[in-house]
């Protein structure tokens, strides 16, 4: 069984918590950036993929040609029983390849800083009830036929799901750490006008409360999520 993990990025960007946390388990891990220019390896050669965010939207993929082969693969991924992990656009494309819809909020609303998940019945033994977590999107996903809902939010209902028993999907970033938080916050500046967004103060004072409860959930679930046998429940 392979002991590495590939990382799907959508910009040059290698900075989060990921990678760490997997070297420190003992994976090794090997990224890939489609929109660069990089061909998707085959499947089976990892013992599973995470694909992170990005400015792109999951309904670009029609005219983007190497998002729809993106989008094609995740579903082949998916679909393989391996340990799969969507963050943000990641779960969004998750969303996507297995037939549901990703759109903006009704009224235009965005989740941009820190906000608390409920844990569905399914997902009562993954999220704790006090845990906040960190966004940056303008559109959510419709939840797949046949997955299981496991965190809610308010704006965006649907938080977190999970499909087959090892392919997840996330709406927020539990990547993102606060050197990536502040990078985020300067050079994207912009998107704090947005309905919504919290004020860049705001973020900056919940990312030293919230952040280490999130990076000790990563941590637990990534456990989880690599589990010999998880793909094959």
């Amino acid at each position: 069984m392979s002991r590495t993990v590939l990382l799907v990025a959508h910009s040059t960007s290698r900075e989060g918590r990921v990678a760490p946390l997997l070297s420190a388990k003992g994976y090794g891990v090997e990224w890939c950036c489609p929109a660069e220019g990089d061909a998707l390896p085959a499947v089976e050669s990892y013992a599973g993929a995470v694909v992170f965010g990005g400015v792109q939207s999951a309904n670009d993929a029609p005219a983007m040609p190497w998002l729809q082969r993106e989008t094609e693969w995740i579903a082949e991924f998916a679909a393989s029983g391996r340990p799969f992990l969507g963050i943000c656009l990641g779960g969004q494309l998750l969303a996507r390849a297995l037939g549901a819809r990703v759109g903006p909020h009704p009224d235009g609303i965005n989740e941009i800083g820190y906000y608390p998940l409920t844990p569905a019945p399914a997902g009562c033994d993954i999220f704790p009830e006090s845990l906040r977590v960190y966004h940056w999107h303008k559109e959510g996903f419709e939840l797949p036929a046949g997955a299981e809902l496991l965190a809610s939010g308010d704006a965006f209902p649907n938080q977190a799901f999970r499909h087959g028993g090892a392919a997840y999907g996330l709406q927020f970033h539990p990547e993102v750490t606060p050197q990536v938080a502040r990078r985020w916050l300067d050079t994207a500046a912009h998107c704090l006008s947005r309905p919504g967004a919290q004020p860049r103060e705001v973020q900056l004072a919940d990312c030293a409360r919230f952040d280490p409860p999130l990076h000790d959930w990563m941590d637990r679930f990534l456990d989880r999520w690599l589990a010999p046998g998880n793909g094959a429940r």
